[in-house]
């Protein structure tokens, strides 16, 4: 299984980015998707969750109301919709799959399948 993510970039203050992975290898339409996040000298965390059929969205505190997880599963992808970003939004950002159908967690011991990461930048 393959995860490929795109979409990252340099961006400003109170600005807008969409990063987007698909996935090749598996049929993950029935998988949680999701995205992590790992800024410079901190440690990786769970950002977006959502289930296999956009049902169940869940995030982090840090990103509600300002960033939106989407998939598509006629495509094997998933996407990250980020508005309002901050600098401390700046990060690595992987996609990420469970190994099995499931409930959204925040768990990154529950994603089997993990994307190589792209890096978001955002300006102060």
């Amino acid at each position: 299984v393959q995860l490929q993510a795109s979409g990252g970039g340099l961006v400003q203050t109170g600005g807008s980015l969409r990063v987007s992975c698909v996935a090749s290898g598996l049929n993950l339409n029935r998988h949680v998707l999701g995205w992590f996040r790992q800024a410079p000298g901190k440690e990786r965390e769970f950002v977006a969750g959502i289930d296999w059929n956009s049902i169940t969205k869940y995030y982090a505190d840090s990103v509600k109301g300002r960033f939106t997880i989407s998939r598509d599963n006629a495509k094997n992808t998933v996407a990250l919709m980020m508005s309002r970003l901050k600098p401390e939004d700046t990060a690595i950002y992987y996609c990420v799959a469970s190994k099995y159908p499931g409930g959204v967690t925040s768990q990154r011991l529950d994603y089997a399948y993990w994307g190589q990461g792209t890096l978001v930048t955002v300006s102060s």
